[in-house]
């Protein structure tokens, strides 16, 4: 029996205010995660931007091999280009990483939006929560799952980019062309886990599913179309501006988990870049031009995928504060 003031799972507490409570905050992690995971790849949405990421990923690419073909010689890192080379059609330059950048979110605010509020919505969150589950727990087995499902949509589809590239090009990638291409990888999925993070934060935030998805996604397409244009505004960058004023621009352009992103992503799969802002002719003296190591490339970009982290990381403890201090009895 337990002693009076002892919480229950889920945060509820008994008279007598005391907080402690027992056993592990970790308890029923694991089993939250399995049944998220096991409902988020056998959902209907799911399936269909699966489907709908793997249909315009596998189109880009293999229209960049095509290009490839046909004007590439000897390249060293021929299987890179896979990723980055641009091919225009009807008056449009698209990339595998253009349209990457673009689904991406889509998908992972798609898997997040309704976490939270789509439980109090079914009257099933209380439920939930009067089991040997803490909030804790809950949350997280949330988080993992859509990062989880994500982690093996993008796996997938780079394996079948690989494949499609050895085949189409009949070029063995070297091992820092898949080092680099892993690396993109792991990448690509801490840029989802950005916004699946906020998509789950908004679901805690707002009841109503729908409310929680327009706010997500109007936040996303302010990044996107509208906050190049902001930056612009307030620190605008032309041939007469300072390296100060260049480097503001730069800071206030990161602000956006897009810029980050395409930051890492030119590091990883450039291995020609050299630095990921403004440079000093003097600071080019003497440079050699060539490919840079692995190594030095995921250190020029390591600042913005710890920032990238980092966000994931605010988002997750404001929806946990957020969810702590939530009524959820139905």
């Amino acid at each position: 029996m337990k002693p009076e003031g002892a919480t229950r799972p889920g945060g509820a507490t008994r008279p007598g205010g005391a907080t402690k409570r027992e056993g592990s905050p970790w308890t029923g992690l694991w089993a939250v995660t399995a049944k998220e995971l096991a409902d988020h790849l056998t959902s209907v949405r799911m399936t269909i931007l699966e489907l709908l990421i793997l249909l315009t990923a596998l189109g880009t690419v293999y229209a960049a091999i095509q290009t490839l073909r046909q004007v590439v010689g000897e390249d060293p890192f021929l299987f890179l280009r896979i990723f980055t080379t641009e091919t225009e059609r009807a008056g449009i330059q698209f990339s595998f990483l253009t349209f990457l950048s673009f689904l991406i979110p889509l998908a992972a605010i798609t898997l997040g939006f309704d976490a939270v509020n789509g439980e109090h919505n079914r009257r099933t969150l209380s439920r939930v929560l009067s089991q040997p589950i803490y909030r804790d727990a809950l949350l997280l087995g949330k988080f993992l799952a859509g990062l989880l499902t994500m982690a093996i949509t993008l796996l997938a589809l780079w394996l079948l980019v690989t494949g499609l590239g050895i085949f189409r090009l009949g070029v063995i990638p070297s091992g820092e062309e898949v080092g680099r291409g892993l690396l993109f990888f792991l990448a690509t999925v801490v840029y989802a886990g950005i916004w699946l993070a906020l998509a789950i934060l908004f679901s805690v935030q707002f009841r109503q599913s729908a409310t929680s998805a327009l706010v997500t996604f109007g936040l996303w397409l302010f990044f996107v179309l509208f906050w190049p244009v902001v930056v612009g505004i307030i620190a605008p960058v032309d041939t007469f501006s300072t390296l100060a004023q260049a480097q503001r621009s730069l800071f206030l352009s990161r602000i956006s988990p897009n810029t980050l992103y395409t930051e890492v992503v030119v590091a990883l799969l450039n291995p020609e870049t050299r630095a990921l802002g403004p440079l000093l002719l003097t600071q080019l003296e003497g440079a050699i031009r060539a490919p840079l190591p692995l190594l030095q490339s995921v250190l020029i970009s390591w600042p913005q995928l710890t920032t990238m982290i980092a966000e994931i990381l605010l988002l997750f403890a404001g929806t946990y504060v957020l969810f702590q201090r939530q009524e959820i009895r139905a």
